[in-house]
């Protein structure tokens, strides 16, 4: 099998888009479509960071998958990604957090910023606000929470968190792996 074709495989079956990956690792999502087909090969330490997105090491890529439970994270094992444009910054804290059963992350959001909209799911999802505000729509509904606050909801509308404060936000979600 193919070096593209198991990026793909491990990409599917940690539940991850294209574009979801392409976020995490900081590349296009061209350019993964590109690796997943052969079509390029990624430099040495694109690869490494595509494997750790994906959980993995390159001697479980290349061999198998370990048993071996992994405790602690550092912050230097974190992926962060910004959306200048939409004006948001996510913080993955736990690097192959995809096949947890939990993903947990840090969102910065800017003065005026949002978070891309998500689709329904059967995902549960825990949102702490740090510091500032946000307002949650999820679906028709609007909910309004500050800093201290927290919310908790199944994803069952698509559903969209914007920034409500007059500087930054800093806000903890917690989101269950999705069964639909």
């Amino acid at each position: 099998m193919s070096i593209g074709s198991k990026i793909r495989n491990l990409r599917i079956q940690k539940n991850l888009t294209q574009e979801e990956l392409a976020e995490r690792t900081d590349l296009s999502k061209g350019y993964i479509s590109q690796l997943e087909h052969d079509f390029s090969s990624p430099a040495m330490d694109t690869f490494f960071n595509i494997l750790e997105v994906l959980g993995t090491t390159p001697a479980a890529f290349f061999k198998g998958q370990s048993d071996e439970q992994k405790v602690v994270y550092t912050k230097e094992e974190q992926t962060i990604y910004c959306d200048e444009e939409m004006g948001y910054q996510v913080n993955w804290l736990i690097s192959e957090s995809n096949e947890k059963e939990m993903e947990p992350i840090l969102l910065s959001l800017d003065k005026q910023g949002e978070y891309k909209e998500f689709d329904p799911s059967e995902a549960e999802t825990f949102v702490y606000i740090l510091s500032g505000s946000v307002s949650l729509e999820l679906g028709t509904e609007k909910y309004a929470v500050g800093s201290g606050e927290s919310l908790y909801f199944k994803a069952v509308a698509n559903h969209k968190i914007k920034n409500t404060a007059n500087g930054r936000s800093d806000i903890l979600i917690v989101v269950t792996e999705s069964y639909l």
